[in-house]
């Protein structure tokens, strides 16, 4: 491996530094999810550092959304649904009183109009592949680009590998941002190996059987983290760990061989980074996501009590286990679709997504998730080596994942009850 910067997430560059006094311009995506919100409350306790020029969600918490762009007085507001858009003006017009309400923009693109707008840094916390078309407008208008998106690297890996810039990314996952700070400390020939932690998620310690009856409510009972429904089942089946482990290799440049999942169930570890003379070194804080998105949007300056330190004074136990790759074979099979390439990654993802939403309608038992996914990759075999990736391709690829997940699942659920 080469001591070269990598192409995605490197700690050592700073790709825009800022222009000059004053707050650092921010558009939020997603503003009214987990990320968004935990964001906002980052930026409204630190008004000289930031300041939010434009918000996008759903559309699907249009007062919530009104109310974010009245206390941070944006320019611009981007709503995915159309149709949300006569109850957002209501709202707005609402908490705006007789004032000047900001623009609106909607439909599947406004949140890419609003990536490539005048900013210093884009937070990407769309949930979903719907996240890549924004992650790609962000770069290529060459903005910063704090990515808590995971799905849009999934699906578009060399789709972003192409045009990001070394430094113009910074990974919000906590995971992710872990490794960013350990990485900080060594040059990339003197890294070994990443690992990764896991929480394990609601189940860890069960096996396959056990976990045959499990509900959604189960699922999504995650015992450190507080999640969208998505990424708490994705957490529960550790989906969300396959994926960060194809995250880890596009943004860090490291194979797949040499990066590694550990169970640690308190998640106070968040990753660590293991160095070729015999040195590990670890991240920790408290399970708190407003510490990683303070490294995502305030790169390279640390913000002052962004989030919640240790009490040392208090004793605390950490613990590792390996990863039980029987009842949890996600991580195998993204490692698999991560060597593939191409548009299986984007299958993996699609099939999965559509699969979660089948077990949360209480359509597919919890371990049919992964078993569909897997026929899924299966049916979609190995990609066609040395032809260049698109934006149609991986839609394409998407689309019919999720029409196959459906039907099987539907086949599975029907033989279930037979």
């Amino acid at each position: 491996m080469s001591d070269s910067p990598s192409p995605l997430a490197d700690p050592h560059t700073v790709f825009a530094p800022d222009p000059g006094p004053g707050p650092r311009d921010l558009v939020v995506l997603g503003s009214t999810g987990s990320i968004g919100t935990q964001a906002i409350d980052l930026v409204l306790r630190n008004p000289d550092r930031f300041r939010v020029t434009a918000l996008s969600a759903a559309g699907g918490r249009v007062g919530l959304l009104a109310e974010q762009a009245r206390t941070l007085r944006v320019a611009a507001v981007a709503v995915a649904r159309e149709d949300s858009v006569p109850a957002l003006r209501e709202a707005l017009a609402a908490e705006y009183g007789g004032e000047s309400l900001p623009e609106i923009l909607a439909g599947p693109t406004a949140a890419a109009e609003l990536a490539a707008s005048d900013c210093h840094t884009v937070l990407n916390g769309i949930t979903g592949s719907i996240g890549l078309a924004p992650t790609l407008a962000a770069l290529k208008a060459g903005r910063t680009l704090a990515l808590a998106n995971k799905e849009s690297l999934i699906v578009g890996g060399p789709l972003v590998k192409e045009l990001a810039r070394p430094g113009q990314i910074i990974p919000v996952d906590s995971e992710h941002a872990a490794l960013f700070q350990a990485l900080a400390a060594g040059t990339r020939a003197d890294v070994r190996k990443l690992v990764v932690t896991a929480s394990g998620g609601p189940f860890r310690g069960r096996t396959r059987a056990e976990l045959a009856a499990v509900t959604p409510a189960d699922a999504l009972a995650h015992p450190t983290w507080a999640m969208g429904p998505v990424i708490t089942v994705n957490s529960a089946t550790l989906v969300n760990k396959g994926l960060e482990v194809i995250e880890a290799h596009l943004l860090y440049d490291i194979p797949f061989d040499r990066i590694e999942v550990v169970v640690h169930p308190q998640s106070y570890v968040h990753s660590m980074v293991e160095f070729t003379d015999g040195s590990t070194l670890a991240q920790a804080t408290p399970p708190d996501m407003r510490g990683p998105i303070a490294i995502g949007v305030g790169w390279p300056e640390r913000i002052p009590d962004a989030a919640p330190a240790f009490d040392w004074t208090k004793a605390s136990t950490w613990e590792f286990f390996p990863l039980d790759t029987e009842a949890f074979p996600a991580v195998g099979l993204a490692r698999h679709v991560g060597e593939l390439g191409g548009t299986a990654p984007a299958v993996f993802n699609a099939a999965n997504e559509e699969c979660v939403d089948a077990f949360l309608a209480g359509k597919l038992p919890f371990n049919g998730i992964m078993d569909t996914v897997t026929d899924v990759v299966t049916e979609h075999g190995v990609p066609a080596r040395g032809t260049r990736l698109t934006v149609d391709d991986v839609l394409q690829a998407e689309t019919r994942a999720r029409a196959r997940a459906r039907e099987l699942a539907a086949k599975a659920m029907a033989e279930a009850r037979a």
